[in-house]
């Protein structure tokens, strides 16, 4: 029975209403016959009774009340259907309405009306620290937005970011669906009128190299190109993953456009945190927007100034540099540059502001300086287990800057893309300690505990593990580099030794997993690129900067031992520290502590501390510096000179 009423009900709309009809007056006529018959002035004849029934029953149904003869009941009937099929179709009209355009607000389909806003398009793994940057640095204003489009849902779009990020107090999170490449759905977040566009790198596909996701990004820009016209809009950043089309994005982004490359970004902190222990912290505090961050500070006043006495005359920020009227940057020059007209002092300040300029000289105290600086400098042995997208450019930024006589020995699963450039010579398992970097190759599966002992990585100074491209497995992107590193740990449990270990995350969340021990870190490479975008779009006349400090034989930070400044287990004050780096030619900015009962917040980084604060100077302590060299350590000059870089292939070990 309920199965053939189904389909009673499923054939047509005209039989849906006919049991409706049924069904209400199934209920109704005998409701209004059982009221009429129970009330006592009701009357007394069959006739009136049936009547009254009538009477009640069309009134309950909208139908008019008339009586007499049939035909006048006919008709009253008739206008009661007719005025309740125009008030029905009414209802619906409206509710239909309403329902479309709830249905398109749901999917993100308006148009933003705001003006300043910063505009993210595209989603991938930089998206929650982009936007999350933005927002820390938009804090100070009332009513900011920040606006996210891409080929999402927007609901879905919007619990992801509740879930990461926190509080955005007046800054408003607005999350708009659509192609990025589409100019219709650009149009939907106002570009013309924003603060700055930034383009996160396409979502890596297993396979593709990265290509589609940069084709992507270029398609993107070109339509944000057509969507602003003539009008020159406001500043662009973009980021693609491979160095071949970085050209093609810089044309299609215009005049004002930025062009970030996150596979080498990423590989070059890699290498910077294999050959500088300890720089991951620094550069988090650097790029984020929660302390202090670089700036560029207009001081007239001090025209015709050597650049070495103004880094005391800065009571509230750090110097580390300055940028030439033509847009050069000169990090941390020679202390007899001269500050010319138009020139912009680099400077490590909370806010663009925040720079007070006073002589400090008073500060120093000549009786707590060093005498001695660094000792001889030893060449490093790397192991690099794992290869990737970005393990070409790690092998190239180790070897344009690590220690001469350095070995590096790249260990690859059977099943992984083995190096292909530079060319192999004959097989060799030793590496013999020359100028320049030696690279020796074997295949071996580092998920194997006898396999990584077989390696014996208790003999290495640093061991790198690099994780699959995010493509070849999206879901689980550092499972197995959590593997390597459980392995690791155990083999350091059972020899007694632990090798420091540099291990590449895609995930943030997972770096509270990793299992390192002393002096090891964790990169996460995404999000550190994802940092460096957002400082980029707020400050892009940075951009030179940024990429003068990570380019390979370039300016660069570094971590240097405080006894090389100041006498250690005795009070100094940073002005101190200072007065020394510059005597080196080197810009102090900071210091990290290891002592984790003093330690400021942030893994021990302190940047920008007050020249006027006096502290004891542990052994221990390190001096964050920017060196005018960024080579290989020690003033040897670049590794890959006339030495270059040698590779060979061994089998398994």
């Amino acid at each position: 029975m309920r199965y053939r009423f189904d389909n009673t009900l499923a054939r047509s709309t005209g039989r849906l209403v006919g049991w409706l009809a049924v069904t209400c007056l199934g209920i109704v006529v005998p409701a209004s016959a059982l009221l009429v018959w129970t009330d006592p002035s009701s009357p007394r004849s069959l006739s009136g009774r049936l009547t009254a029934v009538w009477r009640v029953s069309a009134e309950t149904l909208r139908l008019g009340a008339v009586t007499g003869a049939p035909l006048r009941m006919l008709l009253s009937v008739l206008l009661g259907l007719m005025a309740l099929l125009y008030v029905s179709t009414l209802i619906g009209v409206i509710t239909t309405g309403l329902t479309d355009r709830l249905t398109e607000l749901r999917r993100g389909r308006s148009t933003v009306v705001e003006t300043g806003h910063s505009v993210v398009l595209g989603w991938s793994e930089q998206v929650f620290t982009v936007v999350g940057e933005l927002v820390a640095a938009r804090a100070d204003q009332r009513w900011s937005a920040v606006v996210v489009l891409a080929d999402r849902d927007k609901t879905e779009m919007e619990e992801a970011l509740a879930a990461v990020l926190a509080p955005t107090g007046t800054t408003r999170l607005i999350c708009r669906s659509g192609s990025t490449a589409d100019p219709d759905a650009l149009g939907l977040v106002s570009p013309g009128s924003a603060h700055a566009v930034l383009v996160l790198p396409g979502t890596e596909a297993a396979g593709d190299a990265g290509d589609a996701g940069d084709a992507e990004t270029v398609r993107t820009l070109l339509a944000l190109r057509a969507v602003l016209g003539e009008h020159a809009g406001p500043p662009v950043v973009a980021c693609v993953r491979d160095e071949r089309y970085r050209t093609a994005a810089r044309l299609a982004a215009g005049p004002r456009g930025i062009v970030l490359e996150s596979d080498r970004t990423a590989a070059g902190l890699i290498a910077h945190s294999a050959l500088h222990p300890g720089l991951t912290p620094v550069l988090r505090e650097l790029l984020d927007f929660a302390g202090d961050e670089f700036y560029l500070a207009a001081a007239p006043e001090l025209v015709g100034r050597r650049f070495g006495d103004v880094l005391l005359d800065c009571a509230t920020a750090a110097v580390a540099g300055l940028v030439r009227a033509d847009g050069t940057p000169l990090l941390s020059p020679p202390p007899e540059t001269v500050v010319a007209p138009g020139d912009r002092l680099v400077v490590v300040a909370p806010d663009e502001d925040s720079a007070r300029w006073e002589d400090g000289r008073d500060l120093v105290e000549p009786s707590a300086l060093a005498g001695h600086g660094a000792g001889p400098v030893e060449p490093s042995r790397f192991l690099l287990l794992g290869w990737n997208r970005r393990a070409p450019h790690l092998v190239d930024q180790l070897r344009r800057c690590a220690r001469p006589g350095s070995v590096l020995h790249v260990v690859t699963d059977p099943t992984e893309q083995t190096p292909a450039t530079p060319p192999l010579p004959e097989p060799r398992r030793e590496a013999s300690l020359v100028d320049g970097l030696t690279v020796t190759c074997a295949t071996a599966d580092p998920t194997d505990p006898s396999s990584l002992r077989g390696l014996d990585p208790g003999s290495y100074d640093r061991v790198i593990v690099l994780g699959p491209d995010t493509g070849d497995d999206a879901d689980r992107p550092d499972h197995r580099t959590l593997v390597v590193l459980l392995i690791l740990r155990s083999l350091a449990q059972e020899t007694g030794h632990t090798v420091p270990v540099i291990a590449e995350l895609a995930d943030e969340r997972n770096r509270a997993l990793a299992p390192l021990g002393p002096g090891s870190e964790a990169v996460v490479g995404g999000q550190l690129t994802g940092l460096l975008m957002a400082q980029v779009s707020q400050n892009g006349h940075l951009a030179g900067v940024f990429e003068e400090l990570f380019a390979a034989g370039g300016s660069a930070l570094r971590l240097r031992p405080a006894p090389h400044y100041v006498l250690p287990d005795r009070p100094a004050s940073f002005a101190t520290v200072v007065a020394a780096a510059r005597d080196r030619s080197e810009c102090a900015i900071g210091y990290r502590c290891h002592d984790t009962a003093a330690a400021p917040a942030g893994h021990g980084v302190r940047l920008n501390p007050a020249k006027a604060g006096r502290r004891v100077w542990s052994r221990t302590d390190e001096i964050v510096v920017v060196v005018r060299d960024g080579a290989a350590e020690g003033g040897a000059g670049e590794a890959g000179g006339a030495g270059g870089s040698q590779v060979a292939r061994v089998d398994a070990s």
